[in-house]
């Protein structure tokens, strides 16, 4: 199996993609976070000390996603066209969906991962002082997807 990431030494490189085509891609993953049920309370009602937790994951997930290229070396800078991230509560933690869009010559998976992962920590962060049980589990690609542009 050849990787494409592995320059002829064996050495880590970032993969040249200036030879294939722009077209639309889009990806979605998912992930969540256990919580007890006291502190999923607490978020419903705005109570969490730091402030609206869900507004604060939403915003930094969208971020965390625009900076995806700055955290994970081999990734390219790619123009984000949209990130969208939403919340589902659970009888026992919230669930976490990120979407994400861009036309480019490669894909915007990491960028969804990204948005996940960050929200996730975000909640973590500002539950913290009130939940020592959390847990971020089962973040994962969801769906990706790659259609040519016409023209």
């Amino acid at each position: 199996m050849k990787l494409t990431h592995t320059g002829p030494d064996g050495e880590a490189k970032m993969v040249d993609v200036g030879g294939k085509p722009v077209s639309r891609r889009t990806a979605r993953a998912a992930g969540r976070i256990r919580l007890r049920p006291e502190t999923l309370a607490l978020i419903k009602a705005n109570q969490i000390k730091k402030g609206d937790v869900l507004a604060a994951a939403r915003i930094a997930g969208i971020a965390g996603a625009k900076r995806t290229s700055d955290l994970i070396p081999l990734c390219h800078n790619i123009p984000i066209d949209v990130v969208d991230v939403r919340f589902e509560f659970e009888p026992d933690g919230i669930a976490i969906e990120a979407r994400a869009a861009c036309e480019a010559r490669t894909g915007i998976e990491m960028e969804a991962l990204t948005a996940v992962a960050v929200a996730a920590l975000t909640i973590y962060d500002m539950c913290k002082a009130v939940d020592k049980t959390m847990l971020i589990e089962g973040i994962r690609l969801v769906e990706k997807t790659k259609n040519a542009i016409p023209g």
